[in-house]
């Protein structure tokens, strides 16, 4: 494979009668990084990862996973034995102990790493000999990213990996996706949960009512979001400030505050020019792009 992306979609959609669920998707996700899918609950994330599986089809549009058809049947089949998927259920066999579910899943895959196996029995201290029904729901996803993260696929998706861990889980999870990835397997994870993505990704992608609005490294984001204050004798119309990639602007009395995605150095000049007493520019933590992000596209979803 020589294509720099396992999955690209082009105009990718799913609609369920009125309603759309996944509109226009152009998605690219590259090769051995860590790509996580932020959105909201019901954002579009969950159809998405089914279309590319060939779990749901598309209304319209196109996609390929790991330079196979996710309409094709046969190519659909084809890609999914090179990837370990995690669903957001965890949909596992209930008769079956852990033991056995183990056993039953590495019958099926060359690639499993048995060493792995061991350490994350270990790590997420799974009850051999349990049968899954009986676990709780915490338990029955640690077994389900056993199960995924014990093999060697080419590419991971996991939907809402981290639901139901406590802490200690989250953590050996997180561990366990940059150790992976270290390896040369890429991942494509979905995520409501800001904090997590922020620890372990290298791109983020920004989804929201089925729309896709943003999808960029997360350190160019670091690089380039910034929130600037600025504070004059009298402040100045909001439109000095409004140039390209210029998201929200705040004006309470003499202070004005600046969200840039792009030209913070063009507000500092134009505030520096006004006369300004005083200028202070601070990076945005992902919480803050994610929500500046939605508030920005909400009207544009009307």
């Amino acid at each position: 494979m020589t294509n720099e992306f396992v999955i690209i979609t082009h105009t990718l959609s799913k609609s369920y009668g009125n309603h759309s669920a996944v509109q226009d998707l152009n998605l690219s996700v590259r090769r051995h990084q860590i790509t996580a899918f932020l959105g909201r609950n019901g954002a579009g994330k969950s159809t998405t990862i089914k279309m590319l599986l060939g779990m749901v089809r598309p209304t319209s549009g196109s996609g390929a996973v790991l330079d196979q058809n996710i309409t094709d049947s046969a190519q659909s089949r084809k890609l999914r034995r090179r990837v370990a998927y995690v669903a957001e259920d965890k949909p596992l066999y209930g008769y079956m102990t852990v033991d056995q579910i183990m056993r039953f899943a590495k019958s099926f895959y060359p690639d499993w790493r048995t060493d792995v196996e061991k350490k994350l029995l270990v790590d997420y201290e799974l009850p051999i000999d349990r049968k899954v029904k009986t676990l709780s729901k915490g338990t029955r996803t640690k077994l389900a990213l056993l199960l995924a993260l014990s093999r060697m696929p080419d590419l991971i998706i996991l939907d809402e990996p981290s639901e139901g861990l406590d802490p200690v889980g989250i953590e050996y999870l997180l561990s366990s996706l940059v150790d992976k990835a270290a390896e040369g397997v890429t991942i494509f994870f979905s995520s409501h949960q800001i904090a997590e993505v922020e620890r372990v990704a290298d791109n983020v992608c920004i989804l929201e009512k089925g729309c896709l609005f943003l999808d960029q490294s997360l350190d160019e984001l670091r690089e380039s979001y910034r929130r600037i204050d600025l504070v004059f004798d009298s402040a100045p119309p909001e439109h000095e400030f409004r140039f390209p990639g210029i998201q929200r602007i705040e004006t309470n009395g003499h202070h004005v505050r600046v969200f840039a995605q792009a030209n913070a150095e063009a507000v500092i000049e134009r505030a520096r020019s006004l006369n300004a007493r005083s200028v202070e520019v601070s990076p945005v933590a992902l919480r803050d792009i994610f929500l500046e992000t939605i508030k920005e596209n909400r009207s544009a979803l009307v």
